[in-house]
């Protein structure tokens, strides 16, 4: 398996989300939604520093 999850070029704040969405062959959109309800359920806190963290931890993808 030579895929890496990276973020991607498609994004709107950090390319989290497009890039998980890249990695597992989903649609952007759904994913994003997704990642959305589970903030907003979740307090929104979880979900913000995981965000956060995992922008500061994935490579942006290369061309």
């Amino acid at each position: 398996m030579d895929k890496k999850l990276k973020r991607s070029k498609n994004q709107i704040v950090g390319g989290v989300c497009a890039g998980i969405a890249d990695y597992f062959g989903w649609d952007y959109t759904l994913v994003r939604t997704i990642y959305a309800l589970l903030s907003i359920f979740s307090g929104a806190f979880p979900g913000l520093t995981l965000y956060i963290i995992l922008w500061i931890v994935m490579p942006l993808e290369q061309d």
